[in-house]
């Protein structure tokens, strides 16, 4: 972050992952003279954390089911502040680039310290900015085709998380054709084995304001992954749509031929777009 310059970009993983899901992106950024950074999302990475029961020997099915997650307590405003703090600390305002449910957390951070942001973008992510928790969208006729809830190895009622299990061989196939489907067999199971267990249920459970005023004043693009089995295309769109209604100026799209994960499938396609959006907020803000 040397060059104070350039807006940096902030790269914040979705549920499950950690920041090891943006090497190649923060590889090709580096060679391009854009600095950025990958960070933790509360409840993943070196935040997450699992129940005992995953690791006991031998494993019970019925205790991992049940143990209650240690991440049930993080919010969708508790996990915005942790990001808000991260974002202070760079002494400029960064492109935030948000995956999956990561968005979420994004999107709040916009409302509560839009000063902080010279743009966000989301990667195939939620953007709860009509008033519905994130959660809601999951029983909206655009989400037809949503795989994740066949993943899920525990009611999210009863641990406060949603829960998969990485090390199940039957659910491993599944996690494969969910996320990475149109990623390399060797990369994807790399992949599979650094998952993390609980994505906090409190995230997508919380309601929040977003207003013109603040949030809307952020530039958004939205990178819309035309092959997603997590979060469908058309969600996506829906998602593109709302963004516009409470924004000054329509959100850049950029569709990319990709499943879930185009930081491992497409990683210079991807990189195209951050460099672009990186490019915008220059201007603005250089």
């Amino acid at each position: 972050m040397s060059d104070n310059h350039l807006n940096p970009i902030v790269l914040v993983p979705g549920f499950w992952h950690g920041p090891w899901a943006w090497s190649p992106v923060t590889e090709r950024l580096a060679r391009r003279g854009v600095p950025s950074l990958a960070v933790d999302l509360d409840g993943g990475g070196l935040r997450s954390g699992s129940p005992a029961a995953r690791w006991a020997r031998p494993f019970d099915p019925a205790a991992f089911a049940t143990a209650p997650s240690p991440v049930a307590d993080v919010t969708a405003t508790s996990a915005a502040e942790t990001l808000i703090a991260q974002l202070r600390g760079l002494g400029r305002p960064a492109v935030v680039v948000a995956h999956s449910m990561a968005g979420i957390v994004a999107t709040r951070a916009a409302e509560l310290a839009p000063e902080l942001f010279a743009e966000l973008v989301y990667v195939a992510g939620y953007a709860p900015v009509a008033g519905m928790p994130g959660a809601a969208y999951v029983a909206e006729p655009e989400n037809a085709g949503f795989r994740i809830g066949a993943l899920l190895a525990a009611d999210p009622a009863v641990t406060g998380a949603l829960r998969i299990d990485p090390a199940d061989p039957d659910r491993r196939a599944a996690i494969r054709d969910c996320f990475y489907h149109d990623v390399d067999a060797a990369t994807a199971d790399a992949a599979i084995a650094l998952l993390s267990t609980d994505g906090g249920f409190g995230i997508a459970g919380e309601a929040f304001p977003v207003t013109p005023e603040r949030y809307g004043r952020v530039p958004h693009t939205y990178v819309l992954c035309t092959e997603d089995r997590v979060v469908p295309p058309a969600l996506q769109h829906r998602f593109a749509r709302e963004i516009d209604a409470v924004s000054a100026r329509p959100a850049t799209v950029v569709e990319l031929s990709t499943s879930h994960s185009p930081f491992l499938s497409a990683p210079d396609a991807l990189t195209d777009a951050l460099v672009a959006a990186h490019d915008r907020a220059t201007v603005h803000h250089g």
